[in-house]
């Protein structure tokens, strides 16, 4: 049985696949675990500045109204764990190691290798779904169309603001670096953003064609 360090270990070497945008991976592998980002509300945070203290915000409010929370953030500074909490607790060892396997068995056996961002994302899903957290505040990694965080079905989508980033991946057109981050934009779904002027008016227009409030 292989122990936590192994399976970090094994989870880091999915980093030489680099990043990957798009949804069929992590699609397969969460319709694997059982679809598990369904079973719990989801606020979904993305933007360009600000995206993890919003969602700590959002996180602490939601707690001292007796919520129980997961909060889904990345990177991590000095312990893979911090990405994953629940109620303010980093996930233990033991929890860890479980969704690592869960998560990996399914993985390793996919023609089209899932990224790191990808395996860590189903992680977080699972573990949430198997502590019954009443809310998942998540994250965007990168961008917000494609990544890997725009399988769930929320219940507010958050975005920041829009500004030049990940440029090499999302160009340098800061209109088409808005659509990629309305990505997240639902359908009937409320839309909550510091964005003004032009990156606001990209937004206005993509919620209203979704009928989504902001």
């Amino acid at each position: 049985m292989k122990d936590l360090d192994e399976l970090i270990k094994e989870i880091y070497s999915y980093k030489r696949y680099g990043i990957r945008l798009g949804l069929d991976r992590i699609e397969y592998i969460v319709k694997k675990l059982g679809n598990p980002q369904d079973n719990y509300k989801v606020i979904h945070v993305g933007g360009t500045n600000g995206k993890g203290s919003v969602c700590r915000f959002i996180e602490s409010v939601l707690r001292k109204v007796g919520y129980k929370v997961g909060l889904y953030t990345s990177p991590h500074l000095l312990d893979f764990r911090e990405r994953f909490l629940v109620n303010g607790e980093m996930i233990n060892k033991d929890e860890l190691c479980h969704v690592l396997k869960k998560v990996l068995s399914i993985a390793e056996h996919m023609d089209d290798k899932p990224t790191f961002f990808e395996i860590s994302t189903a992680c977080a899903f699972e573990y949430f779904s198997e502590r019954e957290v009443d809310f998942g505040i998540v994250e965007v990694g990168l961008g917000g169309r494609h990544d890997a965080t725009n399988v769930v079905s929320p219940e507010i989508t958050v975005i920041t603001n829009v500004e030049r980033d990940h440029t090499d991946i999302l160009g340098n057109d800061i209109r088409k670096i808005a659509l990629e981050k309305a990505g997240i934009i639902k359908r009937g779904v409320p839309l909550i953003t510091g964005c003004d002027g032009r990156t606001l008016d990209i937004l206005r227009a993509e919620a209203k064609r979704k009928g989504a409030e902001i």
